[in-house]
């Protein structure tokens, strides 16, 4: 299929992709791979020509592509990048065009991306919000979980887009939905791999086989994504980054001051977000989520 097939199945003649790093490198290439006409910009020079020997098209000048894409993607780390990024005079928001499209796939604050969807209508240009779940392997393989927030309208022009990108597409919501949705996940995911730590914490100091166990709970109630994805690394003292501990913590800092603000008192999310914080104490935040299992080993003396 030709790029210009692919581009009117998918309504978008140009689209800008901000933010190429772990998570944003692949998707950019799936999307290329769709057929989707992406132009990617990064901060990081390096990174631009990497994508560019691979074919991809790159852009120095963020502001002009903004001017010719109809649909902006951003995948950047924290709140404060995206606002930079697309608000103020400054922002892409003020060289897009009426009638395109933003679609945040950062995980950010709700209550942010409300206010910046309000900014962005203003000039009449609609705004998506969709974090990701999946890690850097569902990034790679295209098969990430996309949960959306916006208009219903705005979701059918941007699904197209999001199906390069992910294999379960949701629209949950209105703006900012897709961000507590994205909350609750980054809440469970933490308690998973803290449990599944627990778990070869208190096999290990029975001399049990950790291995063994974790088959066997592969196929039981207590299988999880955390012990198929992650298990075999921490079997294997691995904390090599997909997703870091650093940018956990800000999606638990994220999901706490949302938990604050509507006076919830969730002990599991205050109990994980204290263990990443230890793991981070301990130097850990640049390494990867399973990292977390040197806390446990710490607490429990088995550290090796």
């Amino acid at each position: 299929m030709t790029d210009t097939a692919t581009s009117s199945a998918t309504g978008v003649s140009r689209l800008l992709f901000v933010g190429a790093g772990v998570m944003g490198a692949p998707m950019i290439r799936n999307l290329k791979k769709a057929g989707v006409p992406v132009v990617a910009f990064d901060t990081r020079q390096e990174v631009l020509d990497g994508l560019a020997a691979e074919g991809i098209e790159v852009t120095a000048d963020a502001h002009a592509a903004a001017r010719e894409a109809d649909v902006v993607v951003t995948m950047l780390p924290d709140t404060p990048d995206v606002k930079a990024v697309l608000m103020g005079e400054e922002g892409l928001g003020a060289a897009m065009t009426p009638g395109s499209l933003v679609i945040d796939m950062s995980t950010i604050s709700a209550t942010a991306v409300k206010e910046m969807a309000g900014v962005l209508a203003g000039r009449d240009i609609a705004m998506l919000d969709a974090p990701v779940s999946g890690g850097m392997k569902g990034a790679v393989a295209g098969t990430l979980s996309i949960m959306v927030g916006g208009a219903a309208e705005a979701f059918a022009r941007g699904r197209p887009v999001l199906e390069a990108m992910g294999s379960t597409i949701r629209h949950v919501g209105e703006i900012g939905t897709g961000q507590v949705f994205k909350m609750c996940n980054q809440l469970m995911a933490a308690s998973h791999i803290q449990a599944m730590c627990e778990a070869f914490a208190l096999c290990r100091s029975f001399d049990g086989d950790l291995g063994l166990l974790r088959e066997v709970l592969m196929g039981g109630a207590a299988g999880s994504w955390m012990l198929d994805n992650l298990g075999p690394q921490v079997l294997a003292g691995d904390t090599s980054a997909g997703f870091r501990i650093d940018l956990h913590l800000k999606d638990l800092r994220l999901a706490n001051e949302a938990a604050f603000d509507k006076g919830l008192p969730l002990p599991g999310l205050a109990m994980a977000t204290t263990l990443y914080l230890e793991t981070r104490a301990h130097g850990e935040g640049g390494n990867g989520n399973q990292a977390l299992f040197r806390t446990i080993d710490r607490m429990t003396n088995q550290a090796g």
